[in-house]
């Protein structure tokens, strides 16, 4: 699970940025009225992100009770009833968006996840995120991938060594970046990425154990795992979408990580509806 204070983070900033100096639609509503409501999926999703959407809700009223009626990670058919809700009409329509927001953008990450997990299922590749995340939404996006089946990649630039093509062309070779980073770095994990199979056998010839495929097409990487022995764990990158996953998966590599998971965010259809007045 997320840090409670890192949500909080993420839903004061939400809440300041479409708050500003106050609710001006929601000062036609009587302060003392109440109101009971319910969320409601409007299409088949995962869900995800029921913590940011229930802080959301709490941090503008402590009077506002929410019943879920589903957790993160569960599917989701059009027309389910999320949960009820029931509190102060006016601090339930100011949360309201930043509420939906959360949660209809995290489902969305967790919806596109399964859907390559469910592509690949069987073949023993497990599905990565990149660091293509949306500004601001890092490990909320990456918990979301989670609730999907997805596993998670590195999580910024501080936690593993990933060197890169321009990492290797400023060391001026695999071995030679791969040699500096082991002396600067030698307690974190180390990938490598390559763009050939000469490469590949240079970075298994230093000892890499995870490695890095960028954009092999599939007889390349049939070919990777052939030349690989099993020495190091493979994970495939570049150019990969729904139609070609499976494909790339039954090549035998290890993981494939896929971008699209947390850039190319679809936000799913959510909406509250009040029932009645309380």
């Amino acid at each position: 699970m997320i840090d409670a204070q890192y949500i909080a983070d993420d839903v004061s900033r939400a809440l300041a940025e479409d708050m500003g100096a106050g609710d001006v639609s929601a000062r036609l509503i009587p302060m003392e009225l109440v109101m009971r409501g319910r969320i409601v999926a409007r299409e088949n999703c995962i869900l995800a992100g029921l913590a940011w959407a229930e802080a959301a809700f709490r941090r503008v009223s402590n009077r506002i009770e929410i019943t879920w009626h589903v957790h993160d990670g569960n599917p989701v058919a059009a027309g389910d009833y999320l949960c009820t809700i029931k509190g102060p009409a006016r601090a339930l329509l100011t949360a309201e968006r930043t509420a939906l927001n959360f949660l209809q953008t995290l489902s969305g990450t967790a919806t596109t996840t399964r859907a390559y997990v469910d592509a690949v299922a069987g073949t023993g590749a497990k599905i990565l995120d990149t660091r293509k995340t949306l500004p601001g939404l890092r490990l909320a996006q990456k918990y979301a991938v989670t609730c999907g089946g997805g596993q998670n990649h590195r999580l910024g630039l501080f936690d593993m060594v990933l060197l890169k093509e321009n990492h290797i062309m400023a060391a001026g070779s695999i071995s030679a970046a791969v040699h500096q980073s082991r002396i600067i770095n030698p307690d974190i994990p180390l990938e490598v990425e390559v763009e050939t199979l000469a490469q590949l056998e240079e970075a298994l010839s230093v000892g890499v154990t995870q490695i890095l495929l960028d954009n092999f097409d599939l007889n390349g990487l049939r070919a990777a795992v052939a030349m690989n022995q099993n020495r190091a764990q493979l994970e495939s990158s570049g150019n990969v979408d729904l139609s070609t996953v499976a494909s790339v998966a039954q090549t035998g590599v290890d993981f494939i990580s896929i971008g699209a998971l947390t850039k190319h965010v679809r936000a799913i259809d959510l909406s509250l509806r009040f029932d009645s007045a309380d």
